[in-house]
């Protein structure tokens, strides 16, 4: 529980009506009689326009400058959340941070399967993190933390927030360009999150690190996976004579697996129990998730970066069938953009047997071109039959215009739904 009497010395006044917590949150929509609400400044508007609605709902505690019932009351609520984040996670003896430019939140929810560690949701923003930090800091539990960034500086603030014990880079690549400013960019920011403790490296970004300790699989990986096999079913392999099963896993999943274990080998836990678990791990959707049945629908959709692309295509070509790649724009990759998606373009006509692509550099993409996702929609359903793989990737938020996007949703996902409904509800051609 998150009582703000015990917890808060740095709260020069705590209202006697204020209660201990189980969650806090920066959305007052989330507030409830369990959730405490934190009154953020935001870009719009200040978190205490809100306050009164978080209390109406039942909030144990209200963290914000204002005087109000059952409020914590602090000069900045965020550096208050900051400080409280950074108390508690002192009282923990394992934290691990993640980050890369493909594989994040797959690596995090390995390596938190593989320790039984408590793990951040998708949402990983700073005032997130501070928040889980808060929550489960002192659970006594380990935890992982997903480390993003898109600018530069800003994994020095996060790492300065997460202290973490193990540093992990799953890869590099051409992503948030547009301020990071090239790939050289983007492995030197990134590498700030290995200067702590300990520091692990996928073996895609092993050329940008030299002498730091890897895992994956191959010669001279410090930590390596054995006899890698992955099929349309999954991915096979051993570590350290311990065998793995990941169904319906790519190599992505097999590396985050290695990355999961050699965090258990580490931390002194059992790895057949480790790898147990593993196989029952599931990835939020969008992140490869394989969706089997009369045709296959692969759902990459959540974002993309040429290197996840390829990763994907790599995949999709493993699979018996008609493979069908449908590509959207990727975004942030600055002034080289459009050399990027003739690549990726390149890739995928070498790995599909048919292409599509939609939206901006949607001729690079696929030899069948849309331009917004309605139109694609109509055109993909019509052509898709039994036995067929349909891989969908593409960044968040591509290809609609306002009203589309305010009448029938955003990106990639919408396409992944619509075949699946056809799929599962309607006839094959």
């Amino acid at each position: 529980m998150l009582d703000p009497h015990a917890a808060l010395p740095f709260a020069p006044h705590v209202h006697p009506d204020a209660r201990p917590a189980t969650r806090l949150t920066w959305d007052s929509r989330e507030a409830s009689p369990e959730v405490a609400f934190v009154a953020l400044p935001g870009e719009q508007m200040h978190g205490n326009r809100f306050v009164e609605a978080a209390l109406a709902a039942g909030a144990p505690f209200v963290l914000t400058d204002l005087n109000v019932e059952r409020a914590v009351r602090v000069p900045d609520a965020r550096e208050a959340l900051f400080a409280w984040a950074r108390a508690e996670r002192a009282r923990n003896s394992l934290v691990v941070g993640i980050t890369g430019s493909v594989g994040k939140t797959t690596a995090k929810s390995y390596a938190a399967a593989a320790l039984g560690a408590h793990f951040m949701p998708v949402y990983n923003t700073m005032p997130a993190i501070a928040c889980f930090l808060t929550e489960f800091g002192g659970s006594g539990v380990p935890l992982v933390v997903e480390m993003g960034i898109d600018r530069v500086g800003e994994m020095a603030e996060l790492v300065d927030l997460v202290r973490p014990d193990v540093g992990v880079v799953t890869s590099i690549g051409a992503a948030h360009l547009e301020q990071l400013g090239s790939v050289e960019g983007v492995a030197r920011e990134k590498g700030v999150i290995l200067r702590g403790r300990r520091g692990l490296v996928g073996t895609q970004a092993a050329p940008f690190y030299p002498g730091a300790a890897t895992y994956g699989f191959g010669e001279g990986v410090t930590f390596a996976g054995e006899g890698l096999e992955v099929t349309p079913q999954g991915a096979r392999f051993t570590f350290r004579g311990v065998p793995v099963t990941l169904p319906l896993a790519s190599r992505v999943q097999a590396e985050a697996a290695v990355l999961g274990l050699t965090l258990a080998l580490e931390a002194g836990a059992p790895l057949a129990e480790a790898a147990a678990r593993l196989s029952r791990v599931q990835v939020p959707g969008g992140r490869y998730r394989v969706h089997p049945g009369r045709f296959t629908v692969i759902d990459d959709a959540y974002n993309a970066s040429p290197l996840a692309v390829t990763a994907a295509l790599d995949a999709l070509a493993a699979f018996p069938g008609r493979r069908i790649s449908v590509l959207g724009r990727m975004l942030e990759l600055g002034d080289t953009e459009r050399e990027l998606h003739v690549q990726v373009g390149k890739d995928a006509r070498e790995r599909a047997d048919l292409t599509y692509g939609v939206g901006a550099f949607a001729p690079e993409l696929g030899e069948r071109a849309y331009a917004t996702v309605p139109d694609l929609l109509a055109a993909l359903l019509c052509e898709v039959r039994d036995g067929d793989v349909v891989l969908v990737k593409a960044s968040r938020g591509i290809s609609w215009t306002p009203e589309q996007r305010a009448q029938e949703g955003v990106g990639l996902d919408g396409v992944v739904a619509a075949l699946l409904q056809a799929r599962d509800g309607g006839s094959g051609n």
